[in-house]
């Protein structure tokens, strides 16, 4: 990503989103014309310079302090996901533009990884790296996401899959949020990452493809995604309500273990188990790796 742009563009965004009143303050100056603040007005909550804030927004993070970070931060209230992300910007702008991340990672994890998956057999896991790729999951993690797994391409990548496979749309109970959600993943990755190719290549192979994704992508939006539930809409056992938990793995940067529990005696439970049968009778787990499904 463009390290000044991006600044510029996720300040703005954030600042107009917030009015006047939300902020606690008196409008002044005159007929509005944006509803969200004035940069004038961000300076005086955060007790900087118009000059230096002004700064800021225009894309130079060079020098900013702590202090000031988190005195933006709370003049355009941000959440902690977005107080992540703009101290990654901040990092980035710190750094030597030289640095570049490692090529994209093999498709494949360490033997140790699987058989950590493979020990897990009354739920889905996967494990997914930092480009939104599925690189090894155990029997039923491949057998929930079978309709990812029709395309033959591999590596399996959940953005793709939501918005460049109309599959997707009846997979998702509500596809609307898994796409606002898959892009704010994204956006925060790439935060993290400004320098890695693989994520860079498939925002703009999506920005391409997809309008769906290109006006998420411009609205700047970043999540933290650690725990929750999430629905799906299986095509074998129909609806799954699904805990998850993700765990980053300290000894593979960019790889996190997800994994998606149901509540025990609950309705999802019962269709883990008949998945899993189906999974076995359909030997998912050679389909999937060889990229055969249909």
């Amino acid at each position: 990503m463009d390290n000044r742009a991006e600044v510029r563009q996720f300040l703005s965004t954030r600042r107009g989103r917030i009015t006047p009143e939300q902020a606690g303050i008196e409008p002044y100056g005159g007929r509005r014309r944006v509803p969200g603040l004035r940069r004038e007005e961000v300076a005086r909550l955060a007790g900087v310079s118009v000059d230096y804030y002004t700064r800021l927004e225009r894309g130079n993070l060079t020098g900013v302090s702590d202090s000031v970070l988190d005195a933006i931060a709370g003049a355009l209230e941000l959440d902690r996901a977005e107080q992540d992300h703009l101290y990654d910007l901040a990092r980035t702008a710190n750094t030597s533009g030289r640095k570049r991340a490692p090529a994209t990672a093999a498709a494949g994890v360490r033997p140790e990884l699987q058989f950590l998956l493979d020990t897990i057999t009354g739920a889905p896991a996967f494990i997914g790296n930092n480009r939104m790729d599925v690189v090894a999951a155990n029997t039923l993690g491949y057998a929930l996401y079978s309709e990812m797994y029709r395309s033959p391409a591999r590596p399996a990548n959940h953005s793709r899959f939501i918005f460049l496979d109309p599959r997707a749309h009846n997979f998702y109970t509500d596809w609307e949020r898994a796409a606002n959600t898959n892009v704010a993943i994204l956006r925060r990755e790439a935060g993290r990452n400004p320098h890695d190719k693989g994520i860079a290549e498939l925002i703009g192979e999506l920005s391409m493809r997809s309008d769906e994704f290109r006006t998420r992508w411009a609205a700047h939006n970043v999540r933290r995604h650690y725990a929750g539930t999430k629905f799906f809409q299986h095509p074998v056992v129909g609806l799954l309500e699904l805990n998850y938990q993700v765990l980053g793995l300290e000894e593979d940067p960019g790889h996190s273990l997800t994994v998606y529990p149901a509540t025990p005696g609950s309705a999802s439970d019962q269709a883990l188990k008949l998945l899993a049968s189906w999974a076995v009778t359909e030997n998912i787990v050679e389909l999937a790796q060889a990229g055969a499904r249909s």
